[in-house]
């Protein structure tokens, strides 16, 4: 947008909020209002005899709808499905990210109030506040999105907003399967151990697909269950009719009435719950979720931030001790081998594709050690003269011990499907 454009929708915008009634809006549809907001718009527009052509004073009248009715410039952006983050750094620099990688936008705020304002909007929507003795929060749209702000005086350069989008359509396993996330075989094992109440760790790095891989793999649970959901900022999808969705809450302005993941998980266990669902677990609650999974609450599910399976139940062990309950060491490792079945790590490849690099199954303890063995694992062998990440998902040969229970629920997983040879391959082969 030119200097002059800016400068009428500065002109135009000030004039409309000064003869549009705010509170009638709120009272017709979307679609009844946007239509009101153009009509009146183009009203004004000739009233000042604007110098401007017709496809600019179309550009105009989209930006202060926008504005009016949605999240001004970021609106472009929502509107466009291949997007999968926005981060926005400062109001004049806003990022996206499109199929893994990163570009730069022409999208800008006015001016840093006009960021702050629109901040505002989002994290007031769902009860959060922001401000300088409460810097940063945690929020998210009306499709689910997940958005994080950090402002002054914690972010240097003015007001740093993230939002991770979420699609409008639901993936599944098929999707993942075309995407090349997993192999055909892996997916009929990850819907087996769902249906066989096995607890499951999804582990990964940010923006890897951790919640993505949960809202797919909770689809397998049965729609007869009771399924509770803890989470920070409410992200999954279910589309089962018995769940119950909990969401943590932040400190008012005095400091007080905070609820946090572990309250809500030691809450969770009074709700007669048939499997509990944590979206992450980043501290003390991560006790309570070992309890609950060993003490008949199976079938549980929940993601952690960890570069591999091993990496995960080192962090898991690190939350636990944070709680200051003095466990020895190896009972402590003890009760994570009994309660987590099956780790799936999770990866975002160099070329921005996201992968299940790898499946492994707890076995137990050897001394003070747990012990893993991996099922399926993502086989690296180099780059193409695309720079996409060539490789494989192939299996270790291992049968898991939880194919025995499997067969006593009345699942039926071949057990070719942990054969080297299976399909041939060994596993889908990644483009």
């Amino acid at each position: 947008m030119t200097a002059q454009e800016m400068d009428w929708k500065q002109r135009i915008n000030e004039r409309l909020l000064s003869v549009l009634d705010l509170s009638l809006i709120d009272t017709i549809d979307t679609d009844s209002a946007r239509e009101e907001i153009r009509s009146i718009v183009d009203k004004l527009f000739t009233e000042e005899s604007a110098p401007l052509s017709r496809r600019q004073r179309q550009l105009i009248i989209e930006c202060i709808e926008n504005e009016v009715m949605g999240l001004g410039p970021l609106e472009p952006l929502l509107a466009d499905a291949t997007i999968s983050d926005i981060l926005v750094n400062g109001y004049d620099t806003i990022y996206i990210e499109r199929r893994g990688k990163l570009e730069l936008t022409d999208a800008r705020f006015t001016d840093p109030s006009h960021l702050v304002n629109t901040i505002d909007r989002i994290v007031s929507a769902v009860g959060r506040r922001i401000d300088e003795s409460s810097p940063m929060v945690d929020a998210r749209l009306a499709d689910g999105s997940r958005v994080n702000v950090i402002i002054p005086p914690l972010a240097l350069d003015g007001a740093v907003m993230s939002i991770r989008r979420f699609g409008a359509e639901l993936l599944s396993m098929d999707s993942l399967i075309e995407l090349g996330t997993v192999s055909a075989e892996v997916a009929e094992v990850l819907m087996a151990i769902v249906k066989a109440r096995l607890n499951i760790l999804v582990s990964g790095s940010t923006g890897s697909g951790k919640t993505t891989m949960l809202n797919i793999l909770s689809g397998y649970i049965p729609h007869d269950e009771r399924i509770i959901t803890i989470e920070d900022s409410a992200e999954l999808q279910l589309q089962q009719p018995h769940v119950v969705r909990l969401e943590t809450r932040p400190p008012n302005i005095e400091g007080k009435g905070a609820v946090t993941s572990r309250d809500l998980v030691r809450n969770s266990l009074r709700m007669r719950p048939e499997r509990i669902i944590v979206g992450e677990v980043r501290g003390e609650e991560a006790f309570d979720m070992l309890q609950a999974m060993n003490t008949g609450h199976d079938g549980s599910l929940t993601t952690v931030h960890a570069n591999s399976p091993r990496d995960a139940l080192g962090r898991i062990e690190n939350m636990v001790q944070m709680t200051g309950i003095n466990f020895p060491i190896k009972a402590l490792r003890s009760q994570i081998a009994s309660a987590i079945d099956v780790v799936i790590q999770i990866a975002r490849l160099d070329d921005g594709r996201r992968k299940l690099v790898s499946l492994q199954e707890i076995s137990g303890m050897e001394g003070d050690v747990i012990t893993m063995s991996e099922l399926f694992k993502f086989e690296r062998e180099g780059m193409d003269e695309n720079n996409n990440v060539i490789g494989k998902l192939v299996t270790t040969g291992i049968v898991p011990a939880f194919h025995k229970n499997l067969a006593h629920r009345g699942i039926d997983l071949p057990i070719e499907v942990f054969e080297p040879d299976w399909s041939g391959s060994g596993g889908q082969a990644n483009d």
